[in-house]
């Protein structure tokens, strides 16, 4: 971690427009960083689209998320929101999740990268990368349904080994992914974080996205349209040029395609 201050400084904690003073390794302050880095980083593809290769190096996602005031994907977020949380103090793993299409299947290892965070006897489900998912951690019991600004959320046993953390959708549910509950290094998602920047298989390559959580909903920008859900209300804007969507861009996340690009 050289050439930066330590990753729990007053730049991070600005970052999410929080002051450091009184944060301690407790549930409250877990929940409370969750909400303010769903609030303040969003989630996008920007830099697959942009040809700039994504290398998993904790000092890359700092100077990108804080200095340059980016997002990413669930490497960069959770790999730098992981770090965050061990220098506060926290006990923390890095899990693989392997995500659901929503007919029973599930993508390969390491496809995503989240974090399972221990307080005292207690454990929870921290993810800030998978886009529209949970506002706050999730407690990790199973068969319990947990309520969350975001939707209802349960952890079930899965098959073998695996668990799967679904979402109420109508009157059922959709297993957004699952994983093993054991500690994973960052290096290694490199291969599959290599499948997700260059493989035409890569769901990342078929268009850009830039997601952030809102205090009433969540605005997402694509390539196509511009969506804003408030309240429960919903707002639809085509995007007709890539002169639309950077100015969408820049006036909505505050993100320009020459940011931090040298």
């Amino acid at each position: 971690m050289e050439g930066r201050e330590k990753v729990n400084g007053t730049a991070y904690f600005s970052r999410l427009g929080l002051d450091n003073s009184d944060i301690a390794a407790n549930e409250p302050t877990l929940r409370l960083l969750q909400k303010r880095y769903l609030l303040t980083v969003p989630f996008e593809n920007l830099d697959i689209h942009w040809k700039r290769p994504i290398v998993l190096e904790v000092d890359r996602f700092y100077k990108k998320i804080v200095i340059d005031k980016r997002g990413g994907f669930c490497y960069e977020l959770n790999g730098l929101f992981n770090e965050l949380l061990r220098d506060i103090g926290f006990g923390t793993r890095l899990i693989s999740g392997r995500v659901g299409d929503g007919k029973g299947n599930f993508s390969p290892e390491y496809d995503h990268a989240a974090i399972i965070v221990a307080i005292g006897e207690n454990e929870y489900l921290a993810d800030v990368g998978f886009g529209a998912f949970t506002a706050e951690p999730l407690r990790c019991v199973v068969d319990i349904e947990q309520h969350d600004a975001t939707g209802v959320y349960v952890i079930r046993h899965h098959d073998g080994a695996y668990f799967g953390v679904s979402k109420k959708d109508g009157d059922g549910w959709r297993t957004e992914y699952i994983f093993k509950p054991i500690a994973r290094d960052l290096a290694e998602f490199g291969p599959r974080c290599d499948f997700q920047q260059y493989s035409p298989e890569s769901h990342f390559l078929k268009g850009k996205i830039c997601s952030l959580l809102t205090e009433t909903g969540r605005k997402t920008l694509t390539d196509k349209n511009f969506i804003v859900t408030d309240g429960g209300k919903r707002s639809e804007t085509v995007v007709g040029s890539e002169q639309e969507f950077d100015a969408i861009l820049e006036q909505q996340f505050c993100i320009t395609k020459s940011a931090g690009h040298l």
